[in-house]
């Protein structure tokens, strides 16, 4: 089975790439399911069809959804839920202020990602295809995952045990109610849902990202950071499809300045992203949209790839060969930018406003960090002997 992510700044065309892919494979004969986690979803649009928050049959082998975050969030919150709202309402009413502060900023957007696990597992699909939001939101749900279930793995036995002992006397003297069993209960059983869905999406043989960009410098700038930002995190970046090029016949006249800016365009995407297998798409004298245009639009953009095959892996978080030191691979990452910190058996590292934790390989186990170099795309990090 596969997971086709695909990502990008907003207004490349993402949504439209996604649903030509879908419909690619979907013709080979598999049974295929795209979804979208965009709250402004487009999809429908797309198929010029109305899809609802279940899957609903586009063609032969080809089933859409667009998640509905709300539905899913109500799904999940369970007995936490209540809790909290129990909380928020001892002093006061039940309005809507304080349905509005039980949504927590990140949290519907992680619902999302489980309902992608949910029908992964579901083993319906051979292929399913995501239509992520713009960048900065993907990024954010790609990351939550581990963020809070390394957050609620070291503080969840603490709470419980500490419930448990002092609890009552707590309850008794500032009068707050003590969370039943069961509240622990949907915690770990959320966090076990997170941790099985930050392993599928580190699953490089089952998932892949695919940048999404067009020939313009702003947009192959946000490209850049966002193929560090994914490495960071560890996902693999297997494809970067090229959208909105303009055909040699329509850069006449009042285009003709952007034949030398989109050439440039294209020289440095052809550059910094030369090992990735690139797909370029010219602007179309038609709307993309609807099954027929986009099933072209999938033949062109692949030509004779196939678009469910994991078109490109690289490791990226490896140690040297004679063990010397840790190679973490940070393409387009500033050497200016970056920061390193050893806390116990992890490495913090940073690229900008983004940090990410690394367990020490076993290597490199009760060592300290002697020094560390920025070169050829690679954080080289040495430890003493």
């Amino acid at each position: 089975m596969r997971i086709i992510i695909y990502t990008g700044k907003g207004g490349v065309g993402k949504t439209s790439i996604a649903a030509a892919t879908a419909c690619n494979i979907a013709e080979s004969g598999k049974k295929v399911l795209i979804m979208s986690t965009d709250q402004a979803h487009s999809l429908g649009d797309s198929f010029d069809m109305s899809i609802s928050k279940e899957p609903t049959s586009v063609m032969e082998n080809l089933y859409a959804m667009e998640i509905d975050s709300v539905y899913e969030s109500e799904k999940s919150w369970g007995s936490i839920k209540s809790y909290f709202k129990e909380l928020l309402t001892m002093k006061g009413g039940s309005g809507i202020e304080v349905e509005e502060l039980l949504v927590f900023p990140g949290l519907e957007e992680l619902f999302s990602m489980f309902k992608i696990l949910e029908e992964y597992e579901s083993g319906d699909y051979d292929t399913i295809i995501v239509d992520c939001a713009p960048t900065g939101e993907t990024l954010s749900l790609l990351k939550y995952p581990e963020r809070l279930s390394g957050l609620i793995e070291k503080v969840l036995p603490i709470k419980r045990s500490g419930v448990k002992k002092f609890g009552p006397m707590v309850e008794k003297l500032a009068k707050v109610p003590v969370p039943e069993d069961n509240v622990f209960d949907d915690i770990e059983y959320l966090m076990d849902k997170m941790q099985r869905l930050q392993e599928l999406l580190l699953n490089k043989e089952v998932v892949s990202l695919r940048v999404v960009t067009t020939p313009e410098k702003i947009v192959i700038s946000e490209a850049k950071r966002n193929f560090t930002c994914l490495y960071l995190y560890h996902y693999n970046v297997d494809a970067v499809i090229v959208n909105h090029i303009y055909p040699d016949k329509a850069m006449v006249g009042y285009f003709s300045k952007w034949v030398k800016l989109q050439e440039e365009g294209l020289s440095e995407i052809r550059e910094c992203f030369s090992e990735v297998p690139k797909f370029y798409v010219e602007l179309q004298q038609r709307e993309i949209r609807k099954l027929d245009v986009l099933s072209d639009i999938g033949r062109i953009i692949y030509g004779d790839s196939d678009p469910d095959e994991v078109l490109f892996k690289k490791e990226i978080y490896i140690p040297d060969k004679d063990n010397s030191c840790l190679k973490i691979y940070l393409p387009f990452a500033d050497k200016d930018e970056l920061k390193l910190e050893q806390a116990g058996r992890e490495l913090v590292v940073g690229v900008r406003n983004e940090n990410r934790r690394f367990p020490v390989p076993e290597e490199f186990s009760g060592k300290e960090i002697s020094g560390a170099k920025f070169e050829k795309g690679y954080l080289k990090i040495s430890f003493d002997n």
